[in-house]
């Protein structure tokens, strides 16, 4: 078979040079089209469901949700395990799928089964899937600088613009946000005057839910105009909520400021956010899809935030606490860089050692064919441009030049035996 493959290759010398040429322009199409990253995404293919149920213990989590979602959820098609975790007020399963399942159709597999589930667990507690990326795929976090402005404002500032904005970026998963408070209208009743009035507590979640809303009317027609009627009673400030009525005492209509204080604060928090031991900070972190172009997605998030950044209160600006895309280029440049310098001295030393330049140029064009044939593979298999496939690369190299310096140089000794007898 060798032997035939070589005598085809010097019969048609012509056909062996346009084979090579395509695959050469082939393999550096492909290097455009493939994935930079400085690290190799190694994690399991997994997909993440989340199901909240404020206040309530671990052991009733695991008993009420955890539990049924577990075992609602074994058997999928192409599943591994199924791992469970439950804590205060939440829970996480972790569905491991084999390595050769498409993680969209897992995503829809589990949502299907979800829907099912859904009947299992307690009334208003909805589970959901978790973002479409992986362990190692937060790429970017950002922090909002500006001195007057209070945490909560950032944090409002963070999740109604920034965010929405940023989460448009062809190839982001998730902007997850951090730090800072998430702004409440607190109402602190008073258990005593509501005994005092005989209203109950439901009554006052019932009516200050019913208050905060728009309902539509009737259209009317006068002098031919059509006017549409709507009540409008979204919650403005916290004096809206003061003036809602939750009971009657004697004739007299009893109102939330007669029961409760009202104020605004921030939702209960676990933990905080510092940044470099300077004080609390608001911000958020870039999560990017499965099998993504990390560094195009780190450009044009940085495009996106320079546009977002014309829309923001004076005085305030983004601030970058972690990129990804400087390790990228120092990682990748280095081995790029290993790769020419390596390229370089097999030069030197292949034509030092047989002091024949057409020997030499066989040797020599083997490594960038090699080498570009190299990246369709990459591309084929899903393989990004990393730290371990471009040390691969590197290392095989090494091969390639040793395979072909054994059959130019008995070659060259056989030619050079038959035309000097």
């Amino acid at each position: 078979m060798v032997e035939r493959l070589i005598s085809f290759s010097l019969k048609n010398k012509l056909a062996v040079i346009i084979i090579s040429a395509g695959l050469f322009a082939w393999g550096i199409l492909e290097v455009g089209r493939n994935p930079v990253d400085a690290i190799p995404d190694v994690s399991e293919n997994q997909v993440i469901v989340f199901t909240e149920w404020a206040g309530r213990s671990p052991q009733v989590i695991e008993d009420q949700v955890t539990f049924p979602l577990v075992s609602n959820l074994q058997g999928i098609p192409d599943v591994k395990t199924v791992r469970g975790t439950s804590m205060f007020g939440m829970s996480f399963i972790y569905i491991i799928f084999e390595d050769r399942t498409d993680v969209y159709w897992a995503r829809t597999r589990v949502l299907e089964r979800l829907n099912s589930a859904q009947q299992l667990l307690p009334e208003n507690v909805t589970p959901t899937l978790g973002p479409d990326g992986t362990g190692v795929g937060h790429i970017f976090w950002y922090t909002l600088d500006g001195k007057g402005y209070d945490l909560g404002e950032l944090r409002a500032l963070q999740d109604w613009y920034v965010k929405f904005a940023l989460q448009s970026v062809p190839g982001v998963s998730e902007v997850a946000s951090f730090g800072g408070f998430q702004k409440q209208y607190q109402i602190s009743v008073d258990p005593h005057k509501l005994t005092y009035y005989n209203i109950p507590l439901a009554d006052v979640l019932d009516a200050t839910r019913e208050n905060n809303n728009d309902v539509s009317g009737r259209k009317l027609e006068k002098s031919d105009i059509g006017y549409v009627i709507r009540g409008l009673g979204y919650i403005k400030s916290k004096e809206d909520i003061e003036k809602i009525a939750v009971g009657v005492y004697n004739g007299i209509p009893v109102y939330i400021r007669d029961i409760a204080s009202v104020g605004e604060g921030g939702d209960l928090r676990l933990g905080i956010f510092d940044e470099n031991g300077q004080g609390e900070a608001v911000g958020g972190i870039i999560v990017m899809r499965y099998n993504q172009n990390a560094d195009k997605i780190i450009s044009d998030v940085k495009a996106k935030m320079k546009e977002v950044a014309k829309g923001l209160p004076e005085g305030l600006t983004f601030k970058t606490s972690y990129d990804r895309s400087l390790l990228i280029k120092e990682a990748v440049g280095s081995v790029r860089q290993t790769l020419l310098e390596e390229m370089l001295a097999v030069s030197l030393v292949v034509i030092f050692f047989l002091f024949h330049w057409r020997s030499a140029l066989v040797i020599l064009i083997q490594m960038p064919i090699s080498i570009a044939v190299s990246f369709i593979l990459l591309n084929a298999f899903h393989i990004s441009s990393n730290i371990m496939s471009l040390t691969g690369i590197i290392l095989a190299i090494g091969v390639i030049v040793d395979d072909t310096i054994v059959m130019v140089e008995n070659s060259y000794r056989r030619l050079a035996n038959e035309q000097n007898p």
